[in-house]
């Protein structure tokens, strides 16, 4: 439940189209509910402006139609689900209908309800190849559920550089740019030399062995000597969305 929908319900209230009593019903499950296994947050959107998020792994596929159906019956804002299996994919469809949703060989998230995109800056998700796709992927639904419609740019890394010199006018223009890159993670110095707009690293673990599955990367990201890069965890698409969305909800007039 997010801020409008209080103050609807308070509106509503007060004119009598809602009863006292249904009202303290609808309230009682902020600021969480418990469905069993997990207490579902449903506070999330008042404190931080954010949809909750449901990370599949570790979770049967009960467990996930669980949560996610509070989600659905007691808010009003959107659901994203990461990582989720075929069997919980399967599950949670049959239960709750087919959702906007990007399947991967590694990964895939699922979302209701997407908001309106409210954002009118330019957000870029762009990535060293195409390996790293599902990572952009899960990154750009990420946004997606934040209101936040991004450019998606793939496969410009620093083996074949004029392919982002194509696409130098594109990474100018945002003002802010999620970088996706596994095997020595280059192409975040280069972005972060290029623009002074927020950039966001995000390491894969797609590379041949000294990469370490995306160890390398990630040092490479950290110790880059493009001042004020910021660096989240390896294959950690949703929390570079986190992080964009916040810098960006920072500069609204009404947040």
């Amino acid at each position: 439940m997010d801020a409008l929908a209080v103050q609807q319900l308070m509106e509503d209230v007060s004119s009598g189209l809602v009863a006292p009593d249904e009202a303290v019903r609808r309230l009682s499950r902020l600021p969480f509910a418990d469905v069993g296994d997990a207490l579902v947050d449903h506070h999330r959107h008042l404190r931080q402006g954010a949809p909750e998020a449901v990370y599949a792994p570790g979770k049967s596929p009960e467990q996930c139609v669980r949560i996610v159906g509070e989600l659905l019956e007691h808010g009003t804002g959107p659901v994203l689900v990461t990582r989720v299996s075929d069997d919980q994919c399967k599950a949670l469809q049959a239960a709750h209908g087919e959702s906007l949703s990007t399947p991967f060989t590694t990964h895939t998230s699922m979302l209701w309800r997407a908001p309106v995109p409210w954002y009118s800056g330019r957000m870029l998700v762009i990535s060293a190849g195409t390996a790293d796709v599902p990572v952009v992927d899960e990154c750009v639904l990420s946004l997606r559920a934040h209101g936040i419609e991004p450019q998606r740019i793939t496969d410009v890394g620093v083996a074949g550089l004029h392919r982002l010199l194509s696409r130098l006018d594109d990474v100018m223009a945002a003002d802010v740019v999620i970088v996706v890159a596994g095997m020595e993670g280059a192409l975040t110095s280069v972005i972060g030399g290029l623009t002074g707009k927020p950039v966001i690293a995000v390491p894969t673990s797609v590379g041949y062995g000294s990469g370490l599955d995306g160890v390398t990367a990630l040092l490479a990201m950290h110790a880059t000597c493009a001042s004020g890069v910021t660096v989240v965890g390896i294959d950690n698409g949703y929390g570079a969305a986190c992080a964009a969305a916040r810098i960006v909800r920072s500069t609204r007039v009404d947040s």
